[in-house]
C-alpha cells in the first residue's frame, strides 16, 4: 500500500520558470514561492484580483472603481461598477488566436467526432443568438437546456451569455421528475433538447420525457430541438436547430454589471428541491481564468479535456477554457465504453495535453489494472482528479501506469461555488494522497466546534474571506435567508463547506468526506474517504458504503455495505474485511455488520448518498429522507428499507 505523503513528481526548473503563474508573480511584482503569493493572495484580496484582472487582460466595457468594495459574507461587492460579458471573452480570448484554428473539438461513444475552429464556433454562435433575440430573450431571462456534451450545449450557452441572459442545463439521462425539479424553480421562456442520447452503446430517446416535461414549463415559449440521434428527427410545436443556423447574423455582447446572473447551478437536492445556485458572470469569469491559468497551467498551446456532462459544475470550467485560448475537447458517452481505456484512447487520438476525470474513474482504471502502453500520450502534461478524494493508491497508479513526467493536481471543490479552492500547482511537488495547497485567492482554513484554525489536525473546510465565484444568491430566495442558512449558519461571517480536511503547516491538505457523514465510535473521528481507500483497495470490493447510525450523543452500529466483484464470497470477504479495517484503521471501526448489495445508491452527479441512508435507517420515510428524482438509480434504495424496518 502507498504511504500517504510520499514523494511521486517535482516539476523541474524550466517546467517552474515557464509556468503562467510565475508569469503573473513577475507582473504582480511578488514572490513567486507558492506560500508568500498565497497569502499575499488572501491577505491583499483587492490587491491580488486587481492584479489578476489586469494581468489576464479582462476587457471592460465600464471599469470598475475597486475589486472588493466590502468583503462581508455574504455580501461581497466585487468590481463594483465595472461592467463586461463573459462570452465576449470566451470567443475572443485575450491573448490572442487564429480565428482558422481549432477551437472545440467534440467526439461521441460512437466514433462521431466534429471540429470548430474559433470563425465557425462565433458564427454557430451569432446564429443562436439572433434567434434568442426573435424569441424575445434579453437580459435577466432564464434558458434551460436538456442537452449533451456536444457542440450545441456550448453554443447555446454562449449565445444566452452574450446576451446577458441566464443559462441553466441539465444532462439528458436525467429523469422527467429530476429535470421538472430544477427547471420549474427557474420558469425559463426558451428550451433546448435533443431527440435522444447515446449511452454505453445504446440509443435513448427523450422526446416523450421533453413532453412531459413541457407540461410542467408554462412559461416555456419555444423548444428548439436539437437532433442528435436522427438527424430526421422531429418533435410536435418546436423549431429544429439547424434551421436556425441558416441564417447570418452579428456576433454582439451585452455588458452586464460583474455580478450579474449568469448560469443556474444545482446543489444534488437529497433532501429536498435540488437549490437553484446563481453565479455571476464576472465572478465566474475571473475564477476560472485564475484556475485554468494558473493553477492548470492552460494557454493557447494546450487542448483540455475533462469529463463531465452538462448537469455537473466541471462542465462549466470545462467551457471555460476558452477564456484562456485552448482548444477544449468534449466527450460524450459512456467512459468506460467500449472498454475502460476509452478516455486514454481519446486523450491519446486527440493529443490532449491537460486530462480531466473524477477520482472514482482513476480508482477503477487502477483496479482494472488498464493497460496503456500502446498510447501515445506524449502531449499530455497534467491529470485531473476531482469529485471524491484520490487514494495514496490512485495517484500512484498515475505515475506508474499512466506517465512519469505528468502534474497530477487532486482538486477540491464545490457546485457551489463552481471551482475548487484546494489543488495543484504547476512550481509544487506532488505526494500521494496529498493536495499540494490552497488555491490562489482562496482563504480556507480547518475550524474546530468553536471556530479556531486547527493545522495538522482535522476540522471543518471553511473559506474565511469572500471569492469571486461565490454565488451571487439562490434563486427565488430574495432576503438570502436560503443562503445563509446553507453555508453561514454554523460559523457567521465565514463559509462552512461540509467537508472534512486536515491542512499541514506547510499549507498541504487532505480531504476525509463529508462531516455530516462522520464515523464517530468511541470518540474517534474518522471521514467515510479514509475508510473507502481501505475497503475498496480488496479484492473481492468493487463499491461499498459505509453508515454511522450514531446519533444525539447515543452510539449507534457501524454498517458497511458492500457490492460484490464477479465471483467473491461475502462469508469469506468478511473475515478479510474486518481484519483489515481492524489492521489499517482502528479496532473501533470494524462494523457491526457487512451486507452484500446489488449497488450503491448514487446522485446524478456520482456522489454515493451517505446522508440519505443514515437518514432512511433512522426512521425517517423514504420520500422525506430522500427525492427519488436526484437518484441516478431510485430501485438501489430498496434494501435499505429492509434495514430501516
Amino acid at each position: 500500500m502507498t504511504v500517504e505523503g510520499e514523494l511521486l513528481w517535482e516539476p523541474s526548473a524550466e517546467r517552474v520558470a515557464g509556468a503562467r503563474i510565475a508569469d503573473f508573480a513577475r507582473h504582480a511584482g511578488r514572490d513567486a514561492a507558492y506560500d508568500s503569493l498565497w497569502r499575499w493572495s488572501v491577505d491583499d484580496l483587492d490587491g491580488f484580483w486587481t492584479a489578476l484582472a489586469a494581468w489576464a487582460g479582462i476587457r471592460w466595457t465600464t471599469p470598475p472603481t475597486a475589486a472588493l468594495a466590502d468583503a462581508s459574507m455574504p455580501g461581497a461587492r466585487w468590481f463594483p461598477g465595472g461592467t463586461l460579458n463573459y462570452a465576449e471573452h470566451a470567443l475572443y480570448p485575450t491573448c490572442g488566436v487564429d480565428k482558422d484554428a481549432v477551437a472545440v473539438v467534440f467526439v461521441r461513444e460512437d466514433g462521431l467526432r466534429r471540429t470548430l475552429t474559433w470563425r465557425e464556433l462565433r458564427t454557430e454562435v451569432a446564429g443562436i443568438r439572433a434567434a434568442l433575440v426573435d424569441y424575445g430573450v434579453g437580459p435577466g431571462d432564464r434558458v434551460a437546456a436538456l442537452l449533451p456534451n456536444a457542440p450545441e450545449a456550448l453554443v447555446a450557452m454562449l449565445a444566452t451569455a452574450s446576451l446577458g441572459a441566464v443559462w441553466s442545463s441539465c444532462s439528458p439521462d436525467f429523469g422527467a421528475r429530476a429535470i421538472a425539479d430544477r427547471f420549474t424553480q427557474i420558469e425559463p421562456t426558451v428550451l433546448f433538447t435533443v431527440d435522444g442520447y447515446r449511452y454505453g452503446g445504446r440509443a435513448f430517446d427523450v422526446r416523450a420525457t421533453v413532453t412531459e416535461l413541457r407540461t410542467h414549463l408554462p412559461t416555456v415559449r419555444t423548444t428548439v430541438l436539437v437532433p442528435y440521434l436522427d438527424e430526421t428527427a422531429d418533435l410536435p410545436d418546436t423549431v429544429r436547430w439547424p434551421e436556425l443556423l441558416d441564417r447570418a447574423a452579428t456576433l454582439a455582447f451585452e455588458p452586464v454589471p460583474f455580478d450579474a446572473p449568469m448560469w443556474i447551478l444545482y446543489s444534488s437536492g437529497t433532501t429536498g428541491l435540488p437549490k437553484p445556485i446563481v453565479h455571476g458572470q464576472g465572478g465566474i469569469l475571473v475564477e476560472h481564468v485564475k484556475q485554468l491559468a494558473l493553477h492548470l497551467d492552460l494557454g493557447r498551446d494546450d487542448r483540455f479535456f475533462w469529463f463531465s456532462t452538462t448537469g455537473w459544475m466541471m462542465w462549466n470550467l470545462l467551457v471555460s477554457g476558452l477564456a484562456v485560448g485552448s482548444t477544449i475537447v468534449l466527450f460524450d458517452g459512456n467512459p468506460m465504453h467500449p472498454g475502460p481505456n476509452a478516455l486514454w484512447r481519446l486523450a491519446a487520438d486527440e493529443g490532449v495535453t491537460c486530462f480531466g476525470v473524477s477520482a472514482p474513474y482513476l480508482q477503477a482504471c487502477q483496479k482494472a489494472e488498464v493497460a496503456l502502453a500502446d498510447l501515445d500520450l506524449s502531449a499530455l502534461r497534467s491529470v485531473g482528479s476531482t469529485g471524491a478524494p484520490l487514494s495514496p493508491e490512485g495517484f500512484a497508479w498515475v505515475y506508474d501506469s499512466v506517465k512519469q513526467d505528468v502534474l497530477l493536481s487532486s482538486l477540491s471543490g464545490g457546485t457551489d461555488v463552481c471551482t475548487a479552492f484546494v489543488g495543484g500547482a504547476p512550481t509544487l511537488p506532488v505526494r500521494a494522497g496529498v493536495i499540494p495547497a490552497r488555491m490562489l485567492g482562496c482563504a480556507v482554513e480547518s475550524f474546530d466546534p468553536d471556530g479556531r484554525p486547527l493545522v495538522g489536525e482535522v476540522g471543518e473546510l471553511v473559506i474565511t474571506e469572500p471569492m469571486p465565484s461565490m454565488p451571487v444568491g439562490f434563486w427565488n430566495d430574495p432576503d438570502g435567508s436560503r443562503l445563509r442558512e446553507a453555508y453561514y449558519d454554523t460559523y457567521p461571517g465565514v463559509w462552512r463547506h461540509g467537508d472534512w480536511i486536515k491542512i499541514d503547516p506547510d499549507g498541504s491538505c487532505v480531504i476525509y468526506g463529508r462531516s455530516d457523514s462522520t464515523l464517530n465510535r468511541g470518540g474517534v473521528r474518522m471521514g467515510t474517504a479514509e475508510f473507502y481507500r481501505v475497503v475498496e483497495e480488496l479484492p473481492g470490493v468493487a463499491d461499498s458504503l459505509v453508515i454511522d447510525t450514531s446519533a444525539a450523543g447515543a452510539e449507534g452500529r457501524l454498517l458497511l455495505y458492500v457490492v460484490l466483484e464477479p465471483g467473491a464470497d461475502l462469508t469469506e470477504l468478511r473475515e478479510r474485511l474486518r481484519a483489515t479495517i481492524r489492521r489499517e484503521l482502528s479496532p473501533r471501526h470494524v462494523p457491526d455488520e457487512i451486507v452484500a448489495i446489488d449497488e450503491v445508491p448514487r446522485t446524478l452527479n456520482g456522489k454515493k448518498c451517505e446522508v440519505p441512508v443514515k437518514r432512511l435507517l433512522a426512521g425517517v420515510p423514504l420520500d422525506q429522507a430522500v427525492s427519488a428524482g436526484a437518484l441516478k438509480n431510485p430501485d438501489a434504495m430498496t434494501p435499505f428499507l429492509a434495514g430501516a424496518r
